[in-house]
């Protein structure tokens, strides 16, 4: 087979020749679900741009017209749980099936398959004459080291019904071990998601960094007296930890952008100085992350895109100092010269957020030093990175294919 060169790969920026690579392999995209274009679907989207005429495979795919859009109007080819009762809002409660779901997909006819995985994807069935190469946003979370976490959340920690929900997480890590004997080449969102890899699959891994729209958020020159937040309201977001740390700001505004189970709970701890908006379109999260002092995060994640998406507005972060912060903001305390991008707090609690913001005040974060670091998780970054990634592992597959042919 012929080496595909990083040149043959089709790079969506600007500068870059807008047309179909000349690609000799015929490529399938798995991705777990397709329900929201959210973090790992931009990843997804930023594939197809590098791959145009691969075809998509997911568990369900009820994106809307707009959403798949972004997708460059690719639909997918879906599993038997599309078409399960209710699976459109109810998809997750497939998941003990989903396993076998993904063995379902007949990826005999690709030469190049690359899955983009948080719980399932990575699971497809491949041979030894084809290349698989996993681009994992995490291990699956709730089946590793957040099952308890997930448990309690769910109502799941305590009789009968717990007894069944451990048995099939049991089951999900064996399958998840098993399956990465499939698995060519791990690629990772993070070195945090790096290291959870290492220590679940005894694998090793190269992290490539998911793609932020720097075209999209770009500085406006312009500032307001408020702080500003955003994430869907669900538990693990910590989201009520920043809303009632302004309780000891009462002079400082904090907005509230998004939506989620937990809303009515956190808005009950607002006080006059929070403002909720709810949902909010891309446009209008734009234009508040243009304008906010600073943008506040208190989720440990594997990643984490809009902490990025705001220091790309030149906005600096307020962070919890773990996970994917750790590596997407540059601490004041850690920074040389006028490099800050933010400051990281190491506590979940209000007080901690409450301090890191008297901090950031007492600090000098240049708007211009937060949109240079964002430049480093561009999308022309990531398919460049990408594709060298990708003709390097075909150019090592087709070394050992040749090297097997020689030895028969």
């Amino acid at each position: 087979m012929p080496t595909m060169k990083a040149s043959e790969l089709k790079l969506d920026d600007d500068t870059a020749p807008h047309r179909a690579p000349p690609v000799p392999y015929r490529v399938a995209i798995v991705h777990d679900w397709l329900v929201t274009y959210a973090g790992s679907e931009r990843v997804v989207a930023a594939l197809l741009s590098l791959f145009p005429e691969s075809d998509l495979f997911s568990i369900v795919d009820f994106l809307s017209d707009k959403e798949r859009e972004r997708l460059h109007g690719k639909k997918a080819q879906t599993s038997f749980v599309q078409k399960l009762p209710f699976a459109r809002r109810r998809y997750r409660s497939y998941f003990p099936i989903m396993p076998v779901a993904i063995e379902q997909f007949d990826l005999s006819g690709y030469d190049l398959i690359i899955s983009s995985s948080h719980a399932v994807a990575k699971g497809v069935i491949t041979g030894p004459g084809q290349l698989h190469i996993c681009y994992c946003h995490t291990p699956v979370r709730y089946a590793w080291d957040l099952q308890h976490r997930y448990l309690k959340e769910t109502g799941l920690d305590r009789g009968l019904k717990s007894v069944m929900a451990r048995l099939m997480l049991h089951y999900i890590r064996m399958w998840d071990v098993r399956t990465t004997n499939g698995v060519d080449h791990f690629v990772t969102n993070s070195d945090y998601v790096g290291r959870r890899v290492r220590r679940i699959y005894g694998r090793e891994s190269t992290t490539v960094y998911p793609p932020v729209d720097t075209r999209y958020f770009t500085p406006s020159g312009k500032r307001e007296s408020y702080y500003l937040t955003a994430s869907r309201m669900v538990p693990y977001k910590r989201m009520d930890l920043i809303v009632e740390a302004f309780r000891y700001l009462p002079d400082r505004k904090l907005i509230v952008i998004g939506d989620g189970p937990e809303r009515a709970k956190i808005e009950k701890l607002g006080g006059p100085n929070v403002e909720f908006l709810g949902y909010q379109p891309d446009d209008v999260m734009k234009q508040h992350l243009q304008r906010a002092q600073a943008f506040i995060f208190a989720a440990e994640e594997d990643f984490g895109i809009l902490p990025l998406e705001a220091q790309a507005c030149g906005t600096p972060v307020i962070a919890y100092g773990k996970g994917g912060a750790l590596e997407t903001v540059v601490d004041i305390d850690n920074a040389t010269g006028a490099d800050a991008t933010g400051v990281l707090f190491y506590r979940q609690v209000p007080e901690a957020i409450s301090s890191a913001i008297m901090r950031f005040e007492a600090a000098d974060i240049a708007p211009g030093a937060c949109r240079a670091w964002a430049e480093n998780f561009s999308l022309a970054h990531f398919q460049t990175t990408m594709s060298e990634l990708i003709a390097s592992a075909i150019s090592d597959n087709r070394q050992i294919g040749s090297a097997r042919t020689v030895m028969g």
